[in-house]
C-alpha cells in the first residue's frame, strides 16, 4: 500500500512526474489530469495549473479521506516541453508501477530523474540531423516541386538540422534559430532557381522548413483552449505565432535581399512528376517523423502507420468533400485509434496521436499568411489566415469527436 509513505516522499515524485510530462511534450489537459489521477492513488490531494513555461502545484494530505488546505505549494519553472515518446513511455511505465505497488515511491523518483540525466546519444543526433533533411525532400515532393525541388529541400534540410544541433548548447543562436534558418533556406533556394535549375521557391522553402513550423503547437494551443485551459492555450498561442513570425521575417528578408541583389528567378509552369512519388514520400516521411519524434524503436511501425492512417484520410475526405473535411476525418480516426491502442496495450495514445497529425497540421498555412503579410499582400494573407483557422478548428473537433467515439481511459 502505497498511502503510509511519508508526505515529502510522495510530493517529490508527483513533482519528478510532471516535470518529466512537461519535458517529453504533455499538454496541459493531459497533464493536469495525469497527475491529478496519479495524487489520487497516492491520497494526496493536488490542485495544478500547467503552462507552457510553468506548473504550479498545490498540496494537501489525504491519507485518511479528509482533505485539509494545502499543505506545499511547488513551483516550477521549465522550458517549452519537446515531443519525446520514448521517454514518455518509460515515464508513463514508471507512474503506472508505482501506482500498483510494484516499485517503491523513492525508487520510482530516482528513475525519473535519471531518465531526464540521460545524455542523447551521438548517433542519435545524427540521425535526427539526417531526419531534417529526408522530412523536407518528402514533404517537397508531396508538394509535387519536381525532383530538384526535392534535391534543394533535403540539402536545406540538412543544413537546417545542423544548425538546430549548434543552437542545443547556444543560447544566442537559438533565440534566432527560426529566423536564421528561413532566411538560409530561402537565399539557397533562390540561388538554385536562379543559376541551377528552375524550382518553385516558395513550396521548397516550406517543404525545407517543415519541421519547424509551428502546426502542432498551434493545433495543442487550440485544444487547449477549447478546454477552458485558457493560460496555457493563450500562453502557446502567443509562443506559436512568435514562431511564425521569426520565420516569415527571416524569409522577407531574404526575398528583399535577393531582389536588390538582382537574383529574381523566373516563373515556371508546375514540374511534371511521377503519380507513384507521393505514395513513396508518404511512409519515408512517416519514418523521420519518427526519428524527430524519438519513438522506441519497437514502435516504429506503428507510428509510420499512423502517419500513413491520417495522411490518407485527409486525402480520402479532402478529394471527396472539402479540405476542413479531410483534416476533421483525420483528426477523428486518429483520436479514436489512438485510445483503442492506450486501452489494449497500455502505453501512451501519444505513440500515435502526435506524429499521426503532424501532416494534418497547419502550420504552413499560417507562414503563408504571414509570408503575404510581410510582403504587404493583406488581403490575401486574411484569406490564408482564414483557412488557418477553419483546419485548426477541424483538426481540433476530430480529435475531440475521436475522444467522444472511444473514450480514453489513459490520460496521455
Amino acid at each position: 500500500m502505497v498511502a503510509p509513505a511519508p508526505l515529502h516522499q510522495r510530493i517529490e515524485f508527483v513533482v519528478e512526474l510532471a516535470r518529466r510530462l512537461h519535458e517529453y511534450g504533455t499538454a496541459a489537459p493531459r497533464l493536469e489530469a495525469a497527475i491529478s489521477l496519479v495524487a489520487r492513488r497516492l491520497h494526496l490531494g493536488c490542485d495544478v495549473l500547467s503552462t507552457p513555461t510553468s506548473i504550479v502545484m498545490s498540496f494537501a494530505d489525504d491519507v485518511h479521506g479528509q482533505r485539509s488546505l494545502a499543505e506545499i505549494t511547488q513551483v516550477v519553472r521549465l522550458s517549452p516541453g519537446e515531443v519525446n515518446l520514448k521517454r514518455l513511455c518509460l515515464v508513463d511505465e514508471i507512474a503506472d508501477r508505482v501506482i500498483d505497488g510494484s516499485l517503491d515511491l523513492a525508487e520510482g523518483a530516482l528513475r525519473l530523474r535519471l531518465i531526464g540525466d540521460l545524455p542523447q546519444p551521438a548517433l542519435s543526433k545524427l540521425a535526427g540531423v539526417l531526419a531534417y533533411g529526408v522530412a523536407s525532400a518528402c514533404v517537397a515532393a508531396i508538394l509535387l516541386t519536381g525532383w530538384a525541388g526535392v534535391a534543394t529541400a533535403g540539402l536545406i534540410g540538412l543544413a537546417t538540422g545542423a544548425t538546430s544541433m549548434l543552437a542545443a548548447n547556444r543560447p544566442n543562436i537559438a533565440a534566432a534559430f527560426e529566423a536564421i534558418s528561413a532566411l538560409v533556406a530561402t537565399i539557397v533556394a533562390t540561388l538554385v532557381a536562379v543559376y541551377v535549375v528552375p524550382i518553385e521557391v516558395r513550396s521548397v522553402v516550406i517543404a525545407s522548413l517543415i519541421i519547424l513550423l509551428p502546426g502542432m503547437s498551434l493545433t495543442t494551443a487550440v485544444r487547449e483552449l477549447s478546454s477552458q485551459h485558457l493560460i496555457s492555450g493563450t500562453a502557446r498561442m502567443a509562443g506559436a505565432m512568435a514562431t511564425l513570425l521569426k520565420l516569415a521575417f527571416g524569409t522577407a528578408a531574404a526575398a528583399h535581399l535577393c531582389t536588390l541583389l538582382g537574383w529574381v528567378p523566373a516563373q515556371m509552369p508546375a514540374p511534371a512528376v511521377p503519380a507513384w512519388l507521393e505514395w513513396v514520400a508518404v511512409p519515408v516521411a512517416a519514418l523521420s517523423f519518427a526519428i524527430t519524434f524519438r519513438s522506441p524503436l519497437r514502435h516504429y511501425p506503428i507510428v509510420i502507420g499512423a502517419v500513413i492512417l491520417g495522411y490518407l484520410c485527409t486525402r480520402i475526405g479532402g478529394a471527396y468533400v472539402s479540405a476542413p473535411f479531410g483534416v476533421f476525418l483525420g483528426g477523428l480516426v486518429l483520436g479514436a485509434v489512438s485510445n483503442v491502442f492506450a486501452r489494449l496495450f497500455r502505453r501512451p495514445g501519444a505513440l500515435i496521436r502526435e506524429p499521426g497529425i503532424i501532416l494534418l497540421v497547419p502550420g504552413s498555412v499560417g507562414f503563408r499568411s504571414l509570408s503575404f503579410v510581410f510582403e504587404r499582400d493583406v488581403m490575401l494573407g486574411l484569406d490564408t489566415g482564414i483557412t488557418l483557422l477553419t483546419l485548426l478548428i477541424a483538426l481540433v473537433a476530430g480529435l475531440l469527436f475521436g475522444d467522444l467515439l472511444v473514450p480514453p481511459r489513459r490520460k496521455l
